[in-house]
């Protein structure tokens, strides 16, 4: 007999378990604790909590429906955006910024990532068991494992990024902070709001057609975001790792590395 409920469970957060697996092997230098990433996963998903709680406030300030502009704007940017990456933020800080396993540049992607997931996957089960028939379910599974998931997972890069930056440049740490919520706030933003604007628009087909291959564009780009944005803190990560190898062999002792000239990490051009 099919267990239509695993099903829909399985279709709920196998993306989420993927997409965690994926990041945990690009961490090449020195895998995270078990214990620790189970931690910022438990985290992300119990920022949920609040993040619904400001999000149900917020919405009672959302402009009307018969404003789609302004709504999807408001509803994208302010509601889902700012709120869900401030709570998913928090839950980051409290998961990791004074352990003694957050010593890398690319920890800052992993833990990000996790808290980020953590907080899709649980979004993710409610949406697919909120719908009313199993096939609506699987519709909605369907297109947030292809869209929202991913998503999540990318915002958690650009979060986890800049909070690398601000564990590791303390001259430069409120730029990197207020960066950590910011950027991922307004790609978030950017993402619902290309979805929401055109929900409420009638008789629009052509804004709303601009307004799709705008989305499409769009989400390509913060897959190429993503992917640059993971390839510099790897970078950055095997250059720190390099200096400290290097500063590691005593005076008598000629590194074996001794042509290569390694660069100052505060000298990446970004």
């Amino acid at each position: 007999m099919i267990n239509y409920n695993t099903i829909l469970l399985t279709l709920a957060v196998l993306p989420a378990i993927v997409l965690m697996v994926y990041i945990y092997r690009q961490d090449t230098q020195e895998k995270e604790p078990i214990g620790m990433l189970l931690r910022a996963l438990l985290l992300g998903i119990l920022s949920t909590i609040p993040a619904a709680f400001i999000e149900n406030i917020l919405t009672a300030f959302s402009p009307s429906n018969e404003l789609p502009i302004a709504n999807g704007l408001f509803n994208g940017f302010v509601v889902a955006g700012l709120t869900e990456e401030l709570c998913k933020m928090t839950a980051l800080t409290i998961a990791v910024w004074r352990s003694r396993y957050f010593d890398e540049y690319f920890d800052g992607i992993v833990y990000a990532t996790f808290v980020s997931l953590g907080f899709a996957g649980l979004e993710n089960v409610m949406y697919v068991f909120s719908q009313s028939t199993f096939g609506s379910a699987i519709a909605t599974g369907t297109m947030r494992a292809i869209l929202s998931v991913p998503a999540h997972f990318l915002f958690g890069v650009a979060m986890g990024y800049y909070f690398a930056l601000a564990r590791f440049r303390p001259a430069q740490r409120s730029k990197y902070l207020a960066l950590a919520l910011l950027v991922p706030a307004l790609l978030h933003g950017t993402f619902d709001a290309l979805l929401m604007i055109p929900e409420n628009m009638e008789h629009q087909g052509l804004i709303s057609s601009i307004l799709f291959l705008a989305f499409l564009w769009f989400d390509l780009r913060l897959w190429k975001y993503g992917k640059r944005r993971l390839q510099q803190l790897q970078q950055l990560g095997n250059e720190a790792a390099a200096q400290t190898t290097a500063k590691n062999y005593s005076f008598e002792e000629e590194p074996p590395t001794q042509d290569h000239h390694f660069k100052d990490i505060d000298d990446i051009n970004w």
